[in-house]
């Protein structure tokens, strides 16, 4: 167990981050939290692009601490046109914000929308 913040990301092989976004926790990855990362580290954010300070991650992966990301949140959503620094560099895995897709949450969320409108049918009848 990590005695410290520091030896905390120093150590860390794979740091995957699951917060909520709020006052605060905007940017409790700071530059200098990423720059102690391990060159051969993982960061993993399925959470909030704010999590991290702005341009922290771009900037760190660059300079190669940690040495690989995986993401599925951006500052700005959607990304178009792979108009992101994350999505143009080989070592980040990037993929859609698209956690909560699944057919049980699609048929659940189509499902109250047609009892819905069936209701207001009822209604005008």
């Amino acid at each position: 167990m990590a005695k410290s913040r520091e030896e905390f990301f120093a150590e860390a092989d794979i740091l995957s981050l699951h917060l909520p976004l709020n006052k605060d926790t905007r940017g409790i990855v700071t530059r200098d939290d990423l720059a102690r990362m391990k060159p051969t580290a993982l960061l993993v954010n399925p959470s909030r692009a704010g999590l991290i300070a702005k341009d922290a991650l771009a900037d760190a992966l660059r300079a190669g601490r940690p040495g690989m990301a995986a993401v599925d949140v951006y500052e700005e959503e959607p990304v178009i046109g792979a108009d992101h620094p994350l999505v143009k560099m080989d070592n980040v895995t990037c993929t859609p914000h698209l956690g909560y897709v699944t057919r049980e949450s699609y048929e659940e969320y189509y499902a109250v929308v047609i009892e819905d409108i069936l209701a207001l049918r009822r209604r005008q009848t």
